[in-house]
């Protein structure tokens, strides 16, 4: 669904759906998500053309759905709490949080009579995205979506047979004949009726998953939602050395350096002009330290 009709939404139904998102369940009741309603037409034109959704500056209304734990972490240092250390939780629970709200408005949306669409294209430009809807340290946007009456004939997808999504008691391994009847089930999803093809200019090698990996990794990190710079030196961060090292080359800082500094140790990214200092109790933890403070410097155009 992108194609909507020039129409505005009356003001009780965009209230019915923020009361179905509000009304969404939530982990341990921290409700560790935000809705960033998109009103300004200027606002919505620069995300809709960063995103590459053009659909964002003409639905009748658009979210950018975001796992938030800053709220959370804010109300307990507000009563005198320390915010914990579980990063790789917060990113299961607070999205898991924030994809309940988004489709509670969806279906609400839906029963109204709107359509609707999630936007994974936040993803093409977290940090500018980010940056217009002013977003602090612990909010994460996870996705857009828009609501608008349909312009276009609404049609339904075509999915895969049922039996290999829905299991009973146990994991169903699909056989070689059931995916072949997948594959032909989904065929008509795509232009070439190829849909292992589509799959691939995604998800296989040299598809636009791996672009995109190492900007959320970044991304995640700078935002307090990574685990890579939380694990110890004889943890399981320290595998992922070769992969900061190549991050820190991608992102320009060819030289880097790791020295023990008393009970830690410290790791510097240096591109010539100007180098960024991150430290920790292992290598990995260090050399993520420095690979955020290089993001943040980027963001805030330092």
């Amino acid at each position: 669904m992108r194609q909507y009709q020039n129409f505005q939404m009356p003001a009780g139904h965009l209230e019915t759906l923020l009361f179905a998102a509000h009304r969404a369940p939530t982990d341990a009741t921290a409700q560790m998500y935000s809705l960033i309603r998109l009103e300004n037409p200027e606002l919505r034109a620069r995300v809709a053309e960063l995103s590459g959704n053009p659909h964002i500056a003409s639905s009748s209304e658009a979210f950018i759905v975001c796992a938030d734990l800053y709220r959370l972490k804010s109300l307990l240092e507000h009563r005198g709490y320390t915010y914990g250390n579980w990063p790789a939780a917060s990113i299961h629970f607070a999205i898991g949080d924030a994809v309940m709200a988004g489709q509670n408005l969806l279906l609400a949306a839906e029963m109204l009579g709107y359509r609707g669409c999630w936007i994974g294209g936040i993803l093409n430009a977290l940090v500018p995205i980010s940056d217009l809807l002013e977003l602090p340290q612990g909010v994460f946007p996870f996705a857009g979506l828009t609501v608008g009456l349909s312009a276009e004939e609404p049609q339904s997808r075509p999915r895969v047979q049922p039996e290999l999504l829905f299991h009973t008691d146990k994991y169903h391994r699909p056989s070689a004949a059931e995916l072949d009847v997948a594959l032909e089930r989904m065929a008509p999803i795509t232009a070439r009726g190829d849909w292992a093809q589509t799959l691939a200019r995604y998800f296989a090698v040299g598809g636009t998953m791996e672009a995109r990996e190492g900007m959320l990794r970044d991304f995640l990190t700078a935002q307090g939602f990574s685990h890579l710079h939380n694990q110890g030196e004889h943890g399981q961060g320290e595998h992922n050395l070769d992969e900061l090292f190549a991050r820190a080359e991608a992102l320009g800082y060819p030289e880097t350096v790791l020295r023990r500094k008393g009970s830690v140790v410290e790791a510097w990214i240096d591109e010539g002009r100007v180098a960024h200092r991150g430290e920790g109790v292992g290598a990995s933890e260090a050399l993520s330290g420095a690979l955020s403070a290089a993001l943040e410097a980027s963001k805030s155009g330092g």
